[in-house]
């Protein structure tokens, strides 16, 4: 009877960087979903530890994930100002403007940083379009 050949071998090690790519993505989500402002300081101090030492494969998730939110952040100040300048928090537009927001631009950020985790996750890089290019 004859014998079949051995599959081949597996390599199952992670890429260099790959799990500072994933704690990047992670506390890019939290950020946006669970504890905001706590998740932006977290991701900062590990942006700022590990930028210049850390893999090409963990970089580009560092870059990334800190320009998105300083993006996030600036998209919410203007939604913001928006919200004051067509007349205040008590005005109708309020309701029209936070749904907008939160159905359009917060889903996007959400839905960018979930591929961006996914791509962390298969050890892949990844460029988030437009928000995630601020610090190249």
């Amino acid at each position: 009877m004859p014998t079949l050949p051995e599959p081949p071998a597996i390599d199952d090690t992670p890429p260099p960087g790959q799990d500072l790519a994933v704690a990047a993505e992670s506390l890019y989500l939290i950020n946006l979903l669970l504890l905001p402002g706590l998740g932006f300081l977290l991701l900062l101090g590990l942006y700022c530890r590990h930028r210049d030492s850390a893999p090409p494969l963990a970089r580009v998730h560092l870059r990334q994930t800190v320009s998105a939110s300083l993006w996030a952040g600036a998209l919410l100040i203007l939604a913001n100002l928006l919200i004051v300048v067509l007349g205040g928090y008590h005005a109708a537009w309020t309701w029209i403007i936070v749904i907008l927001y939160f159905t359009t631009v917060h889903a996007t950020l959400v839905l960018l940083g979930i591929l961006g985790l996914a791509r962390a996750l298969a050890g892949q890089p990844c460029r988030y379009p437009l928000v995630g290019t601020l610090l190249s």
